[in-house]
């Protein structure tokens, strides 16, 4: 490409894991003046979405809605079933579930950290042994996250509540499902989850602003044995509210729920089990493509295994500094943004530059995909990077329905 030819111009793709790119009809159901916040549309149509959120959750118990990102679900959740001087079991495989182990220290618990590094999934075994260790049952909660964004590696949630159970153990099951809900299967109430946290930004389509907190019966009656619970944390009011302000413990994000109100429509229009398989194609859609690229040369993706990988965001690497050089190539050239690797390395080590991720929820189809595969592809080739031949043949394979049997397996 010469240097006077920038083709970076017209609309820009943000191929992150989060924010994700946001459809068309949220932005214009939130492209409106200021509503009234005491009648009318607005609190109408609150029952409504708790409804629709639920259905995205697949469960019959309870949500809270705050004001606030993920790391405000994390604080949330626990400061409704978790006292100073309690404890709680963290498995950890990725950035995200040392902060949540972090945000219940910082709030005065004792967390239990089992590290299973950046590439390998929740060994439910080892969860199980700390908990039959644990003989006075001091661990009151598991926090485990569904998808760690930083390493993009899915943790079967189901099988952590068969090993809790096998313990005997009284601990919740909390899961942080923040980069996975309405894009990898989920299933609150099938699963056997006590407690999960959600934000807006992902595979909501909403911009950042807002974060739920689910939960059951069970840990109702947790929060009901609290000695104290902060005002504004509080879920009771939020999930059973005597008026529409107690909803949000104040002023609603006005224009945030019109988005939200949309954005429900357009995923159960679409229907969740379709949401589920759009998302599982694609992924493997990227999946192909890396695996073609990986033929030769550095490039790798952090989880080997497909049944271990999200269907929301794939983490990848490169020899440094390659990553951040074709990070930089596509954004500056196609108006195509990756993601930076996450937790993979420290920011002052030469190691960052070489991790990057890729986003692929929410508002995302073939052609998009498509679009992304072939920056990468571009950016390989233009900055003289080792890598396979036939990415972009892969991924149409996958996406005309083509793939291989290794693949559909995943």
């Amino acid at each position: 490409m010469s240097d006077t030819v920038n083709l970076s111009q017209g609309r820009g793709y943000l191929a992150i894991p989060g924010p994700s790119v946001m459809p068309e009809a949220v932005l214009n159901a939130m492209h409106r003046p200021s509503p009234d916040i005491y009648s009318g549309e607005l609190p109408d149509m609150l029952p409504g979405i708790v409804r629709d959120l639920k259905r995205v959750a697949r469960t019959e118990g309870h949500v809270a809605l705050y004001i606030g990102n993920g790391h405000a679900a994390w604080e949330a959740s626990l400061s409704n079933v978790i006292a100073p001087g309690d404890k709680v079991l963290v498995p950890a495989n990725g950035e995200f579930a040392h902060g949540w182990a972090s945000m219940a220290t910082a709030l005065g618990a004792e967390a239990e950290v089992i590290d299973f590094g950046k590439t390998a999934a929740i060994d439910a075994g080892r969860i199980e042994a700390a908990l039959r260790a644990d003989k006075d049952q001091r661990i009151k909660a598991v926090l485990a996250v569904h998808v760690d964004t930083s390493t993009s590696i899915r943790n079967d949630i189901a099988t952590l509540r068969q090993a809790i159970d096998a313990a005997g153990h009284p601990a919740l099951l909390m899961v942080d499902c923040i980069a996975s809900l309405g894009c990898d299967v989920f299933e609150m109430d099938g699963w056997g989850v006590d407690i999960m946290i959600t934000a807006s930004q992902k595979g909501l389509m909403v911009p950042t602003g807002m974060c739920f907190v689910f939960f059951n019966d069970r840990a109702a009656g947790r929060r009901r044995a609290m000695a104290r619970v902060s005002r504004y944390w509080d879920w009771a009011p939020r999930a059973a509210p005597a008026a529409f302000y107690e909803y949000w413990n104040g002023t609603a994000p006005t224009h945030h729920v019109y988005g939200l109100r949309k954005a429900l429509d357009l995923i159960h229009a679409e229907g969740m089990e379709a949401v589920w398989a759009r998302h599982r194609v694609l992924a493997r859609a990227v999946w192909a493509a890396a695996e073609a690229w990986a033929s030769e040369g550095s490039f790798r993706l952090n989880v080997a295994d497909p049944a271990l990988r999200s269907h929301a965001v794939t983490a990848a690497r490169l020899d440094a500094p390659d990553a951040t050089a074709l990070r930089e190539w596509t954004k500056k050239e196609l108006g195509l943004t990756l993601g930076i690797g996450l937790g993979m390395a420290a920011p002052s080590d030469p190691a960052w530059h070489g991790f990057f991720r890729l986003g692929h929820m929410g508002h995302v189809n073939g052609h998009m995909i498509l679009g992304l595969l072939g920056g990468i592809e571009a950016g390989l080739r233009a900055l003289e990077i080792p890598h396979g031949s036939g990415a972009l043949d892969a991924a149409v394979a996958v996406i005309s329905g083509r793939q291989s049997d290794r693949l559909a397996g995943a």
